[in-house]
């Protein structure tokens, strides 16, 4: 699949993780009864991706779909193989900027409808090379506790309000 310039997909080779089976053991040496029940561990990405060669990774910026329990900072997996079709959370690219919205079709015009009530939705009346659907969000992996996660640029987790403070989320 043809990717456009600044977009990477999610896998460029392959990104192989080894799950492991978890096995209990008791004091007096008998197996567990749920060892009959027990499966590998779960592979994130077999679950969460549909489509390898069409899925993006982008990070929320802003708070336009916070009543959907979107938030800024989360991580939004995108496939682009997907139909978008009314109701679906998607990406768009309107005047060069992406956004997330949810679709909705009418019969004479598209609506791009936020999910906070401080935001006004978005009707287009056509698509064309300045405004288009660009992916449709398939998962968003919300971190509830940011201070587990420690990278060595914590800059991606600072975030600038609308009155430029700085939020930080780690």
């Amino acid at each position: 699949m043809e990717t456009q310039p600044g977009y990477k997909a999610a896998y460029a080779g392959s990104k192989n993780f080894s799950q492991h089976d978890v096995k209990t053991a008791n004091a007096n040496g008998f197996a567990a009864a749920a060892d009959d029940y027990m499966e590998r561990g779960i592979d994130l990405n077999e679950q969460l991706i549909l489509n390898k060669p069409a899925t993006f990774f982008f990070r929320m910026n802003g708070d336009a779909m916070m009543e959907d329990g979107i938030f800024n900072g989360d991580v939004l997996i995108v496939d682009r193989s997907i139909r978008p079709a009314s109701g679906k959370l998607i990406v768009a690219i309107l005047d060069g900027e992406l956004l997330v919205r949810r679709l909705q079709r009418n019969p004479t015009y598209v609506e791009l409808l936020c999910a906070n009530k401080r935001m006004s939705n978005i009707q287009l009346h056509n698509f064309d090379d300045r405004s288009h659907v660009w992916g449709v969000v398939t998962c968003v992996i919300h971190v509830l506790e940011r201070s587990l996660f420690v990278t060595k640029n914590k800059s991606e987790f600072n975030q600038k309000d609308k009155h430029g403070k700085v939020q930080r989320f780690y």
